[in-house]
């Protein structure tokens, strides 16, 4: 009899006694879970993975349009589900489909330690990679699987360039959802994993796994650590409300294919930007090419094709703040045959780190400076002061 099948005995055992004879088989199991920044996917992913006994998690409330807010909603409520039991932190999943894709990207860039590994289904990262918030180093221990049209083969080229940790599937080739399921599947989060890097512009997202970063100061250099952002395009977008278009369009022009929920614009399903500023468009891959050209915010005049009738719009062509090119990096390892830890980092002064009991006694070394004979596991402080290196038990 194998381990499996006494197991499985075991079980069915206990579910024909009292469960005080059995109190293990009174536990409910930890599911995995598919995690969704768009909650409006929910019953589709719910079919997908309902069989499997997956769970789907969607932020509480109503946390609004700033993606910001919207990533760390999602945080919570994952953080909640494993706190009740009912989630098994070693698998929970991002994904969104079509317009939720890029937020995969974005929301993994902004939390990473969160995630087992994340899948996008068609439509594309650039929105996320125009924030300037995408850094490849996020990417290291959470893959990601993305699902487009043979279209995208030039932004993969650049993503994977970038050293960002993707996996690219072409529809044409036959990938689908249930595939991508299985391919998740595959994947493990660890809770203390020996190597560990990330990079960030912002104390609201400075989590990674066992270290938490707390004081920052732009002044504390390391040349040894560049910075992995993946820079993107210049984010323009005509100040329309926005739309969905389909990148594989033949054209002509541009097709609105989806607007967004409670939509208010101008815009109808099914019309084509046919003339920016009285100029003929002829597909996609044109409109994309002058947006990328656009320097500065100005009025623009939209020639919308809407069946027979041409509809003349006056809109503007806006560009997204910039957030400033200053970010902090932590590059990190345990060493087990050297009992070490090693931390390098760049613009950090402060951080937390927790040492798990298998870990001591060690050393530490964090920027060349040493600590020795750390005994205890458990949550210390770190800080540098005057090229020194303190530490104390977290309070």
């Amino acid at each position: 009899m194998t381990l499996k099948n006494w197991r499985n005995g075991f079980a069915r055992a206990c579910a024909t006694i009292s469960l005080l004879l059995c109190p293990l088989a009174a536990q409910p199991a930890k599911a995995p879970a598919v995690a969704l920044i768009d909650p409006a996917d929910a019953v589709q992913w719910q079919k997908w993975t309902g069989e499997l006994g997956w769970k789907v998690i969607v932020p509480e409330g109503n946390p609004g349009s700033n993606i910001d807010q919207r990533v760390l909603a999602l945080a919570a409520a994952v953080n909640a589900a494993i706190k009740n039991g009912s989630v098994d932190p070693a698998h929970v999943y991002l994904a969104g489909r079509g317009d939720a894709a890029a937020a995969v990207f974005y929301t993994i860039a902004r939390v990473p330690d969160l995630w087992a590994a994340g899948a996008a289904l068609g439509g594309s990262p650039k929105p996320a990679l125009d924030t300037n918030r995408i850094f490849a180093a996020n990417f290291t221990n959470v893959p990601v699987i993305w699902l487009s049209g043979d279209d995208a083969k030039p932004l993969v080229d650049k993503l994977t360039a970038a050293r960002l940790n993707l996996e690219w599937k072409s529809v044409a080739g036959g990938a689908n959802a249930a595939g991508v399921i299985q391919w998740l599947a595959q994947h493990k989060r660890e809770d203390f994993p020996l190597a560990i890097d990330c990079e960030t512009n912002s104390p609201t997202f400075a989590s990674c796994y066992w270290i938490q970063l707390t004081k920052f100061d732009p002044l504390e250099r390391n040349d040894v650590l560049e910075s992995t952002r993946i820079a993107g395009g210049n984010g323009a977008a005509l100040d329309l409300g926005g739309f969905a278009f389909r990148l594989d369009d033949p054209g002509p022009g541009v097709l609105v294919t989806e607007l967004p929920e409670k939509y208010s614009g101008p815009l109808k399903v099914n019309d084509r930007l046919a003339a920016l500023d009285g100029k003929p468009l002829a597909n996609v891959a044109q409109y994309l090419e002058w947006l990328e050209k656009v320097a500065e915010e100005r009025p623009v005049t939209i020639t919308v094709q809407r069946g027979k009738d041409r509809v003349r719009v006056e809109t503007r062509v806006t560009l997204p703040r910039r957030d400033s090119g200053v970010s902090a990096r932590v590059e990190a390892q345990y060493l087990p045959s050297d009992k070490e830890i090693q931390i390098v980092s760049r613009t950090i002064t402060e951080m937390r780190i927790t040492v798990p009991p298998a870990w001591v006694p060690a050393t530490l070394l964090w920027n060349g400076l040493a600590l020795e004979n750390l005994k205890e596991p458990g949550c210390w402080m770190l800080s540098l002061q005057k090229e020194l290196l303190h530490a104390e038990k977290c309070k």
